[in-house]
C-alpha cells in the first residue's frame, strides 16, 4: 500500500481535507431548491463509499509499504473492523444531528456548539490515544480555532432571521452532535495499526487506514436505512419526505451531485486518516476541523450570504480568518515542537 511518512507531505493532505470537508456541503446547496436533504443524503452516502473503495482497490493495493487491501482483509479482528463500523455509523448520527440542528437553531447555535464541542473533545482523546505534537502549541491552537468558531457565528447571528428558531432543541441537537463528532475519528484511528508496528506483538488483526476507512464507509451507509429513513418519516422541520421520491423526483444530476458531494468529503476524511500516522491523529483532526473557516469562505465570497448583514460584521470576519489562520499555524507547528 501507499504509505504516508513524510510531515510535509501529511500537513498537505491535512489541508486538503480542511478543503475537502468545508466544501462538500456546495453540493448539497446546489441541489437544496429541487431536493430534500435526506433525499440528497442517500446519494452521498454512496459516494462516501464509493471513494473509500476505490482508495483500497488502489493505492491500498499497490506499494512496497505495509499490506495490501485483500490481505489485510484476510487478517482483520472483529474488533477492529467493529471499531472502524462503530467509527461511521457515530459519524452519520452526528452529522445528520448537525445538520437538523441548523435547520432548527440555525448555523450561529449548531456551529459554536457542536463544532466546537466536537473539535475540543476529538483532539483531547485523540492525543491521549496518540500523544505526538507539541501539546503546549496544539492546545493552544485548538483554543484559537474554537474562537474563530465562536467569531464566526456570532457573525451568522447578525444575519436577519427568517422565522422563529427553537433554540432549545438546536442547542440539545448540537450538544449531542458535538459529543458524537468528537469521537468518530478516535473509533476509527483506534482500528488501525501503525504503519511502522504492523507485524509487531499487540497489533495483530489491526487494520491498515485504507481497510479501516471501508469498513468505516460501510458503517455510515448501513446506518442511514436506520438514521436517514427515521429522518425521512419524523423530520425535526418540514414535512415527511416520502422514500419514493427519491425515484420520482431523481435525476441524473441531482445523483449524481449527491454522489460528487459524498466523495469530496471522503477524500478529505481519508487524507486526515492516512495523514494520521505521520502528523498524529490529533494533529491531523484538529487540522481537518479548520473547514469551518474554508465554510465561512464560500457563505461570504461565493454564496454571499453576508450582502444583508449589518456594518461591522466585515470586521468580525476578518477576527475570525485571524484566530483561524494563527490556530492553524499553532496546530502545524505542533508536531515540529515535540522534535
Amino acid at each position: 500500500m501507499v504509505v504516508i511518512d513524510s510531515y510535509p507531505l501529511a500537513v498537505l493532505m491535512c489541508v486538503i481535507t480542511m478543503l475537502c470537508w468545508g466544501s462538500w456541503a456546495n453540493m448539497q446547496k446546489l441541489a437544496s431548491k429541487e431536493w430534500r436533504f435526506q433525499l440528497f443524503y442517500w446519494d452521498y452516502a454512496i459516494g462516501v463509499l464509493l471513494l473509500t473503495v476505490v482508495l483500497a482497490l488502489t493505492m491500498g493495493s499497490m506499494g512496497t509499504g505495509g499490506r495490501s487491501f485483500a490481505a489485510d482483509l484476510c487478517q482483520a479482528s472483529a474488533q477492529a473492523i467493529g471499531l472502524a463500523l462503530l467509527g461511521g455509523v457515530v459519524f452519520n448520527l452526528a452529522n445528520l444531528l448537525l445538520v437538523a440542528a441548523i435547520d432548527i437553531a440555525g448555523m450561529s447555535v449548531a456551529f459554536p456548539v457542536g463544532i466546537g464541542i466536537a473539535l475540543v473533545e476529538g483532539v483531547i482523546v485523540n492525543y491521549i490515544r496518540d500523544p505526538k505534537g507539541n501539546p503546549v502549541l496544539l492546545f493552544a491552537g485548538v483554543a484559537a480555532v474554537a474562537v474563530a468558531i465562536v467569531i464566526n457565528a456570532v457573525a451568522y447571528g447578525k444575519l436577519p432571521q427568517q422565522g422563529q428558531k427553537t433554540r432549545t432543541t438546536g442547542i440539545v441537537l448540537s450538544i449531542v452532535c458535538g459529543v458524537l463528532m468528537g469521537l468518530f475519528f478516535y473509533l476509527v484511528a483506534a482500528a488501525i495499526a501503525p504503519i511502522a508496528g504492523l507485524a509487531e506483538a499487540g497489533q495483530a488483526g489491526k487494520l491498515t487506514p485504507y481497510t479501516a476507512l471501508v469498513f468505516f464507509s460501510l458503517g455510515l451507509f448501513g446506518s442511514c436505512f436506520v438514521f436517514n429513513t427515521f429522518l425521512m418519516a419524523r423530520p425535526f422541520v418540514g414535512d415527511p419526505v416520502p422514500l419514493g421520491d427519491y425515484f420520482r423526483k431523481g435525476n441524473p444530476r441531482l445523483h449524481l451531485i449527491g454522489v460528487v458531494g459524498g466523495a469530496i468529503w471522503s477524500i478529505g476524511m481519508s487524507f486526515s486518516i492516512l495523514a494520521g500516522d505521520a502528523a498524529g491523529y490529533a494533529i491531523s483532526y484538529g487540522l481537518g476541523q479548520g473547514a469551518t473557516m474554508v465554510a465561512a469562505l464560500w457563505g461570504v465570497f461565493i454564496w454571499k450570504e453576508f450582502r444583508t448583514a449589518p456594518k461591522g460584521t466585515g470586521l468580525l470576519l476578518a477576527l475570525m480568518f485571524v484566530c483561524f489562520v494563527g490556530g492553524l499555524s499553532a496546530i502545524v507547528y505542533a508536531n515540529a515542537g515535540a522534535e
